[in-house]
């Protein structure tokens, strides 16, 4: 007897600004997956859905072919997966089907969830509906996104200052602005070798999303990023690098 295929819906959540951001809920044959799937989930489950640019944008849900591709579904509480959890696990499409398995949560080995085949017309018609539902995104998300985007298929603009982009973030308690971070050096392989995380907070305004995305890019790519932006993180002995820490607030001292 042939099973019937899982039927996958993703719900984009919206709670108020104070109370998190835009989350991504999937929902299996009815059930929401973090909520009522997961063991010992029953609606107090700990898992929060992960961003829709996140989760459905072209490293994500989307990406399901023949080779086995890993993606976060949810994070938890803390952020720092180690302590307090993420779910992972493996999109594979095989013939028809598109397969989710080979879970996982760093802080959880025993998170053991069911093996899930959906069918492929369903599947990829479901995610691309849910990618193209931009109802939730705000102005200087847009920017963000559309930016990002531009950045990233500019793959050589920081090879020469020896930089990788991070990402390009909004916030909807900060909505006439976002914020670009980028790596310093751009392989990091030895861990034990320095590091920065430069960062740049830049201004929203009026116009159109697709016009500021444009001129911001112009604007990142015209120069050395690192002589306007500022250093907002890195390894302890990351002035060896030459970018010396932001002043102490004595406010915080």
């Amino acid at each position: 007897m042939t099973m019937e295929p899982d039927l996958l819906s993703l719900s984009i959540v919206c709670p108020p600004p104070d109370e998190g951001g835009v989350r991504v809920r999937p929902i299996v044959n009815g059930r929401d997956l973090l909520t009522e799937v997961v063991p010992g989930g029953a609606g107090g489950s700990r898992y929060l859905g992960v961003s829709p640019r996140d989760l459905l944008g072209p490293a994500g849900l989307s990406r399901a072919t023949a080779t086995p591709h890993e993606v976060r579904l949810a994070r938890s509480g803390c952020g720092v997966e180690e302590c307090c959890g993420a779910l992972y696990m493996t999109v594979t499409r095989q013939g028809d089907h598109v397969v989710w398995a080979g879970w996982r949560d760093p802080a959880n080995q025993d998170v053991d969830l069911p093996r899930l085949r959906f069918a492929a017309g369903q599947y990829g018609a479901e995610v691309l509906r849910a990618g193209e539902d931009r109802s939730w995104e705000w102005p200087a998300e847009a920017v963000a996104r559309l930016l990002e985007a531009g950045l990233r298929g500019r793959g050589d603009w920081l090879v020469g200052w020896d930089c990788e982009l991070e990402g390009v973030w909004a916030s909807r308690k900060e909505p006439d602005r976002i914020h670009v971070v980028l790596g310093y050096p751009r392989d990091r392989t030895d861990a034990e070798l320095p590091w920065l995380q430069f960062g740049m907070t830049l201004p929203i305004s009026a116009d159109a999303p697709s016009v500021q995305a444009e001129r911001l890019e112009a604007r990142l790519t015209a120069g050395d990023p690192r002589a306007t932006a500022e250093v907002w993180g890195g390894s302890h002995d990351a002035e060896q690098l030459g970018y010396p820490w932001p002043p102490v607030d004595p406010l915080f001292i």
